[in-house]
């Protein structure tokens, strides 16, 4: 599978789309360049959210590898999207490409680095990394199969990624310029977590919060006034995530002050007042002469 980012990440082709090695190679050939910002963050959200689901192929047995190819430095928070996917055992391996900061490289890829991260000083060079990389990563996959098959607890999470893992009936409530309110029914299976991602749907970083498996509601704070957020609420289980839920709705404006009225007049003083705005805490008032011709 395959996504593309810039300030908005886009499915190129999920895990089912193509079967076989030559579809995939076909595949890159016809791909188009997507030019504009870095936002690695958010671009390893939408990995975790719309690729690495079942409706995307994503099989619940299989290892889950993320490779990461950039050639800038993130201007979101990386580091925190890639701690989540590390957190779910998922591997991450990042290449740098020119203008790459291999600082940010070595943060987001998993251990051990000496393995997994790379970096060329420009694209033709890349293809010098195909068979190391390759076998890096088919070794990668055999170890951690085999660890698993030793001692694994993924036989007592069923495949079936549906109702039973799923949280349903997302409600977003008690929506002010500042805050909202989520709640959702559980799954019938309990997640041991909830991770819960938000943010503004024109860009913006994204962020989360992390819950006990026994909440079932939140409410968000410090948002931006006027402001159509994203919101999604993943469960996790100890070897697997559950489909997500999603919704979208906007921030109230900042209220106004209303009313003027204008009283106490001399030949050097006026007197101001207003209806309050409700969640002000202070108010600036500018005043200056009309205009020569204008109405006092």
């Amino acid at each position: 599978g395959l996504s593309q980012y810039s300030s908005d990440p886009r499915t190129e082709w999920d895990l089912g789309t193509y079967t076989t090695r030559d579809q995939v190679l076909e595949a890159v050939r016809n791909l188009r360049y997507k030019g504009g910002n870095t936002f690695t963050g958010l671009a390893l959200t939408h990995v975790l959210e719309q690729n690495l689901k079942p409706d995307a192929g994503a099989r619940l047995e299989a290892e889950k590898l993320v490779i990461l190819l950039t050639d800038g430095k993130s201007q979101d928070d990386a580091n925190l999207a890639a701690q989540t996917l590390k957190n779910m055992g998922i591997d991450i391996f990042a290449i740098g490409v020119k203008n790459a900061d291999e600082a940010e490289l070595k943060q987001v890829a998993s251990e051990p680095l000496e393995l997994t991260v790379y970096n060329v000083l420009d694209f033709p060079l890349l293809s010098n990394l195909v068979g190391r990389l390759t076998r890096v990563l088919c070794t990668r996959i055999k170890e951690k199969s085999n660890k698993e098959n030793a001692g694994s607890t993924v036989k007592d999470i069923p495949t079936n990624m549906g109702p039973q893992l799923s949280p349903t009936d997302l409600k977003i409530s008690a929506v002010t310029s500042k805050s909202m309110h989520l709640t959702w029914s559980p799954p019938l299976r309990p997640p041991k977590k909830y991770r819960i991602v938000y943010y503004p749907s024109r860009g913006g970083s994204p962020k989360e919060v992390i819950l006990d498996g026994a909440v079932s509601s939140l409410r968000l704070s410090n948002l931006t006034s006027h402001t159509e957020y994203l919101v999604s609420v993943f469960p996790i289980y100890d070897t697997a995530v559950g489909d997500g839920l999603r919704g979208v709705t906007s921030t109230l404006p900042l209220s106004s002050p209303r009313s003027l009225r204008v009283s106490e007049l001399s030949h050097n003083s006026i007197r101001l007042s207003w209806e309050a705005a409700q969640g002000a805490t202070q108010y600036l008032v500018l005043c200056s002469a009309a205009p020569d011709g204008a109405e006092d």
